[in-house]
């Protein structure tokens, strides 16, 4: 008996010995990693000691500041207070600068630092490794490559395509009116914008802003948008393996599954449309558009795109094509509802240019100096851009004498920038004369769409 129960407790006390071990070592590890955070946000205090900034919670950082009332809101009261630029702490060991200050801008946008990879990563499932979220050598061929597709002679004639796409969304508007007093706009400008991009950079000619298929993509976008924006906010959603055990991780990659679909789609269309007549119809061509750009593109090397980046590319401007620049018309159309002086004077500038049932031409735009100035300052207010990420690729001094070390976080807010009295004064103030021609401007004080070498919407 005794041997016995002599062997059944060695078992025990090696076991006994193991979990022992295993504590330690998870002890250990726990406050190896404390001290690493420790080390890290007081590497951080010392790295924003010169820039002022409200009072922040340790661990939470300044979550609880913006949970207090709307975030836009937040930011326009920081830009009055603190001059320039300000840090804010995502939370204990993570804090950014918000720059709002058009001379920081233009020395950032100056540099090629890349964008910061800690949120854009979250846009990778859907629209993949594009000219949005390139960055180095591979973005510069990208966009060599691409370049041509906006070339004038081409641009010109989607100017007639755009002007087919807005005269259908009207025409449905003005059956929708007849039922009720008022349209939300916002999806209606999508599908417009959908079917303009769709026509002008895919060759996809159809009825897109009638069709089921197109409102499911839109709705698709809507909810990617959202579903990104809340996972940056959100502290415990950072983690790959656990948001995709959340809800909301399964739903994003529902969504983003529904989103290729429609990027196959088109693909898979016009490769079927490119036949061996067709083919040589487009070599001889002088330009291209958008998609045959990508389908005939040869790599330095002399491969092919791989379909891997031919989707990330069509995904990204299938996106980018249209939902910044439905977000952009929406508010310029707000703006002007809710200013009907100025925008009486628009129709009437349009209307004496056009007279009554002519279509606008590439020759027309620059002969509209009173709805240019408008929409300016709609842009101004509302950027569709409201900011970019950015990681410093080595120390940073701006022109104030303040530095920021290597790695360190940036926010170029647009909206700061377009709201900060001390560069546009009275800026809540709707006023067109902002931009009347001769006015003196800043290079950087207006930044709808971003700026420096990567440009438009940051591409």
């Amino acid at each position: 008996m005794s041997v016995f129960m002599l062997s059944f407790t060695r078992p025990l006390g090696s076991v006994s010995g193991i979990l022992q071990v295993a504590s330690l070592l998870g002890l250990a590890l726990l406050l190896l990693k404390a001290a690493q955070l420790y080390l890290r946000r007081q590497w951080l205090l010392k790295a924003v000691q010169h820039f002022p900034y409200p009072p922040s919670h340790w661990l939470f950082g300044h979550i609880q500041e913006f949970q207090k009332e709307e975030e836009l809101q937040c930011l326009r009261k920081w830009v009055e207070k603190f001059p320039r630029a300000c840090p804010r702490w995502m939370w204990g060991t993570e804090v950014e600068l918000i720059v709002y200050d058009p001379d920081y801008m233009k020395l950032i946008l100056g540099r090629s630092d890349p964008k910061s990879h800690d949120s854009y990563r979250f846009l990778a499932p859907w629209i993949g490794y594009g000219l949005l979220l390139l960055n180095g050598q591979k973005w510069f061929q990208h966009r060599r490559m691409l370049t041509p597709a906006f070339h004038y002679d081409i641009l010109k004639p989607y100017v007639g395509l755009m002007s087919d796409s807005v005269h259908l969304m009207l025409d449905k508007w003005e059956d929708l009116i007849k039922e009720n007093s008022y349209v939300e706009i916002f999806e209606h400008v999508s599908l417009m914008t959908l079917d303009t991009i769709m026509k002008c950079a895919f060759s996809y000619h159809g009825r897109h802003q009638e069709d089921r298929i197109s409102q499911a993509y839109i709705q698709t976008i809507q909810d990617l948008s959202n579903l990104f924006f809340s996972r940056v906010r959100n502290a415990f959603l950072q983690n790959d393996i656990i948001y995709r055990l959340t809800p909301e991780g399964r739903w994003n990659h529902r969504a983003c599954q529904l989103a290729h679909q429609h990027s196959d789609r088109v693909i898979k269309m016009r490769k079927a449309q490119l036949q061996e007549r067709e083919l040589e119809k487009l070599r001889i061509k002088r330009h291209l558009d958008f998609l045959d750009i990508l389908l005939f593109a040869k790599m330095e090397d002399g491969s092919s795109l791989s379909d891997k980046d031919l989707r990330a590319e069509v995904d990204t401007f299938m996106f980018e094509g249209h939902d910044t620049t439905a977000s952009g018309i929406s508010w310029i159309l707000y703006a002007l509802a809710t200013h009907p002086e100025h925008q009486q004077r628009c129709r009437q500038e349009v209307q004496s240019l056009l007279g009554d049932g002519a279509s606008i031409t590439w020759d027309h735009l620059d002969q509209m100096p009173y709805t240019t100035m408008c929409i300016k300052e709609a842009l101004r207010l509302y950027p569709p851009v409201p900011g970019i990420g950015r990681k410093l690729s080595k120390p940073i001094t701006f022109p104030d004498g303040r530095s920021l070390p290597k790695g360190f976080l940036l926010t170029l807010s647009f909206y700061g920038l377009h709201h900060n009295p001390k560069v546009w004064p009275n800026p809540e103030v709707f006023d067109p004369l902002r931009f009347a021609p001769g006015s003196a401007q800043h290079s950087h004080a207006f930044l709808p769409f971003s700026g420096g070498s990567r440009g438009t919407g940051e591409t």
